[in-house]
Parts: structure tokens; C-alpha cells; sequence
């Protein structure tokens, strides 16, 4: 005769099994520092030698990846589900539509994506890749550590026989210790990312990414092409002012990191798009006249009112110009993909060894 379970061990044993979810799970993921996450460290001031010298050149710059720190990657999920954004769901229907083909061209790999955020667009990867019964394995890489751990445990619910190696890191410093576990490789940079690099650091990022790279292994970018003014302003000034909060927060988060005492309402967002250089601008204006102090960089900086802080750029490409600039990078183009309206591309190359 059996006897029904008691509400305690039905308690011990559904506890019982969470633990051993949790540890299965646990044995599936790793993360990894490469940067020092209270950005107090001697490694991260002397990088940050270009806050220094964006906040004393005129005019003022600041580099992009300061935008991320875990409030400003929630605030840029945010900004990619907005009815002005356009890139995310354009580039994610591309994904639905030639991920397969994308899967079949490379074959078995382990998958690499720089500003990896919540992997979003990475399911619809990593469910082509599964579907061709190779090995899932995941290299994320993001400079928040909050978003990057939460997206990674997500993951391996979804996916049972997935590996994670979640580096919390720089993409320089990611791409000099990338870890290794299939025979082949594919860099993602998905995204309008690529957009954020003047020309001379597009150059630097592609000798990085090829350094990065074993003969015949593969990189994916995606890239926002040239369109109207009418489309693209709207994109970067959103009408709910989300994409205003992710620019300030900029300043927060240099609070935060170098002890400073930024004040953001001193600040208004604007972004335009340049013609006659092809690309958005986002600006910090200064409503106001003030000193700012980083005590971290032992650094004081004085503002006029009416000056402003470049923040990003974002760049727009033309997919024959890229496949031409790249194949003299060593990397050869494999195919690329574009939605019906032309406003977003996808292009698959191959490292190719001199």
C-alpha cells in the first residue's frame, strides 16, 4: 500500500529538484570579468584616457560605450522596441527569414556576439542552429554584467544543451581572449553598432575582429543603410523621450564611475542627422554655464551654456561599399540580405588568410 506524500516532502522534494535544475544550469554557464565592475581600478582609469581627452578637446566628445551600464542597457532595450526604431524589428525580420541560410553557410560553430544586451535576435540564431543539431554553444559579450547574466540564464531555460561563456567585458579586451570550444567560429555584430565607429576606428575594430579570427571562420554584421531624413531623425528623437533618457543617463553613469557630479538637468538631449557626413548625431546640449568635477580622473571641466558633448554617431552604410572595404580586411563577403524597403542589411564574410 502507497501513501500519499505529505505537503512537506512534496515541499522537499520540489525543492530538491530545483537544486538540481540549478545546478545543471550552473554547469552550463560561466562568466567572466575582464574589466573590474566598480570601474574604481587602476586598469579602468588609464582607460579611461578618453573621457579625459573627449571633455578637454573642443568640441567636447564622449565615447558611446559610457551609455552602458546596466540602467542604459535597460533603457536601450527600451529604445528598440519604439515604433520610431526601425533597426531592431527590421533587421530581426531578416533574421527570421535567412537565419536558416545563415546556419547552413557556416555549418557547425560556436557563436560569438559582441554588445551581446538580451541576446533578443540571438534566439532566432541560436533556434537555426539547434534545428540543425549542431552543438549550441554561446559566447555573449557586454559591458553590463547585470543584463549579460540575466539574458544568459534565460538561455539555458530555453535551451538544454546550450553553453554559455558570458564575458563582462570591452569588445577590445574580449577580442584578444576569446575563448575557444568548437573547431570553427562565428563574430556576430548585429545591431546598427558598427554605425557608433568613425572611419578610423572602423579600421582599428576590423584588424581586431580579423586578429580574432582563425583561417575560415566567419563574422556576421549588420548595418543601418542610407535612407531619408525623414525616417532616421525620427528613430533618434522618440516621441515617450526614451532615447533622451539613455543620452543623460550617460552622465549618471560617469557619476557613478569616477566620483564626479555631472548634473544632468543642466543637459538636454538633441540628435539630427549630418548629410553631408551620413550619419545621426546625438548631443548633450548645456542649457547652462558650470564646472564639472570627476574626482576619479582628478579632472575638473567647464562648461558654457549653449556648447554641447558629442555622444554618438551612427553612421549609414551601402552594402556594396562594405563588401568592398572589408574584402581588402581579409575578410571575403559570403552572401548579404536586406529587408523589402532596403533600410537595414545583414553580410556574411569569411576570414580569408593572405
Amino acid at each position: 500500500m502507497t501513501f500519499p506524500q505529505s505537503s512537506d516532502s512534496t515541499s522537499l522534494a520540489a525543492d530538491a529538484e530545483a537544486i538540481a535544475r540549478s545546478s545543471l544550469l550552473e554547469n552550463r554557464l560561466r562568466l567572466e570579468r575582464l574589466i573590474d565592475p566598480s570601474g574604481t581600478s587602476a586598469t579602468e582609469i588609464a582607460n579611461a584616457a578618453d573621457v579625459v581627452a573627449g571633455l578637454t578637446q573642443t568640441p567636447k566628445t564622449l565615447p558611446p560605450k559610457y551609455f552602458y551600464d546596466d540602467r542604459g542597457s535597460q533603457l536601450f532595450e527600451q529604445i528598440c522596441d519604439l515604433p520610431e526604431y526601425y533597426p531592431t524589428r527590421t533587421e530581426a525580420a531578416i533574421l527570421r527569414q535567412y537565419a536558416p541560410e545563415i546556419a547552413k553557410l557556416t555549418g557547425n560553430c560556436e557563436i560569438v556576439e559582441l554588445g551581446s544586451g538580451s541576446s533578443t535576435k540571438t534566439r532566432i540564431l541560436l533556434d537555426a542552429y539547434h534545428d540543425s543539431d549542431s552543438p549550441l554553444h554561446y559566447v555573449p559579450v557586454d559591458v553590463s554584467g547585470g543584463i549579460l547574466e540575466s539574458s544568459a540564464r534565460e538561455l539555458l531555460v530555453d535551451y538544454p544543451s546550450l553553453q554559455v561563456h558570458g564575458l563582462v567585458s570591452t569588445y577590445e579586451l574580449a577580442l584578444e581572449q576569446l575563448p575557444t570550444y568548437l573547431p570553427s567560429r562565428t563574430i556576430c555584430f548585429l545591431g546598427s553598432s558598427l554605425g557608433n565607429l568613425n572611419p578610423e576606428e572602423c579600421d582599428i575594430f576590423f584588424s581586431q575582429i580579423v586578429e580574432a579570427m582563425q583561417p575560415e571562420d566567419y563574422f556576421l554584421l549588420g548595418m543601418d543603410l542610407h535612407k531619408s531624413k525623414a525616417i532616421l531623425e525620427p528613430a533618434y528623437n522618440d516621441a515617450q523621450g526614451v532615447t533622451a533618457a539613455f543620452n543623460l543617463n550617460m552622465l549618471r553613469h560617469l557619476n557613478w564611475r569616477f566620483d564626479g557630479n555631472f548634473n544632468p538637468e543642466f543637459f538636454e538631449h538633441r540628435a539630427f542627422y549630418n548629410e553631408e557626413e551620413r550619419r545621426i548625431e546625438m548631443h548633450l546640449h548645456c542649457l547652462r554655464s558650470h564646472a564639472v568635477r570627476l574626482r576619479g580622473l582628478d579632472l575638473t571641466v567647464n562648461f558654457e551654456a549653449g556648447e554641447s558633448i558629442l555622444t554618438e554617431i551612427s553612421r549609414k552604410f551601402d552594402i556594396e561599399q562594405m563588401q568592398s572595404y572589408l574584402q581588402q580586411k581579409q575578410l571575403a563577403p559570403v552572401q548579404s540580405w536586406t529587408d523589402e524597403n532596403g533600410w537595414f542589411g545583414l553580410l556574411l564574410c569569411q576570414h580569408q588568410s593572405t
